[in-house]
């Protein structure tokens, strides 16, 4: 090995020629609704093979910018503008409350150890009854409540760390750099909370609030699960969006 040198990955061709019809597509070269050129004129315009260039459409259409009409052609589709607090994004609650243009802020209303009960030990895939941290505080914007967040992790993962250092702000951050632990994915469920519930009336702070209350189990990058979490949000401050697709 030597040293000072680095090594660069090399595109294929195809990815290549992928990167290229972005870029026109971008450039408003080709317009939404237009159809390329065959694959045959494209295959020789590139001096690739047609399999190339197959490759290079397919990559296309996995990003969404293509769609292939087999027998009539490959069509230029129309780019989707992002979906604010889209609930396909993993999105810390802080930049929720930013994106909302609050000033962001918090109460830490206690951090604990407890034995695991039956319901998080499912979740967790953890014994009942060994030790988890359990946290629970009220994140508020512009001095007022806006989520109550609960979160459950087995101390054999996290050990200490809420020891050594208090949390503020990000969890998802505090995890990853204090335990090294990343949040990837998560599974979620939606539910309206009936408002006998304790926790949702802490939020209901005018006669016209809503509450939102999301349950997640998050995952590392092994698809193992490493928190519980249970937050309740404001719908009058936060509405999440989904964008579906037929299949």
């Amino acid at each position: 090995m030597y040293r000072g040198v680095i090594m660069k990955k090399i595109k294929s061709s195809y990815q290549l020629i992928s990167d290229k019809i972005t870029e026109d597509i971008q450039k408003g070269i080709y317009r939404p609704g237009e159809r390329l050129p065959s694959e045959n004129k494209m295959a020789e315009h590139f001096d690739v093979s047609r399999e190339t260039f197959r490759s290079a459409i397919r990559q296309l259409e996995e990003r969404g910018l293509v769609i292939v009409k087999h027998g009539v052609g490959t069509f230029v589709t129309k780019i989707l503008p992002t979906i604010p607090s889209s609930l396909e994004i993993l999105t810390k609650i802080s930049d929720l409350i930013k994106q909302s243009g609050l000033k962001e802020g918090e109460r830490k209303d206690f951090s604990t150890t407890v034995e695991c009960t039956a319901d998080w030990a499912e979740k967790l895939d953890i014994s009942v009854g060994s030790p988890v941290s359990f946290h629970q505080r009220m994140r508020t914007a512009n001095n007022e409540p806006v989520v109550l967040s609960q979160n459950i992790m087995a101390r054999s993962l996290i050990g200490d760390a809420f020891e050594k250092k208090e949390l503020y702000g990000s969890l998802t951050e505090f995890l990853e750099k204090e335990c090294n632990i990343k949040l990837l994915t998560s599974d979620s469920e939606i539910t309206v909370p009936l408002h006998t519930d304790k926790l949702c009336q802490q939020l209901l702070v005018y006669p016209e609030t809503t509450v939102l209350l999301m349950e997640q189990i998050h995952y590392n990058e092994l698809n193992e699960p490493v928190m519980y979490s249970r937050d309740y949000f404001r719908n009058d401050i936060f509405q999440f969006k989904l964008r579906r697709t037929k299949r």
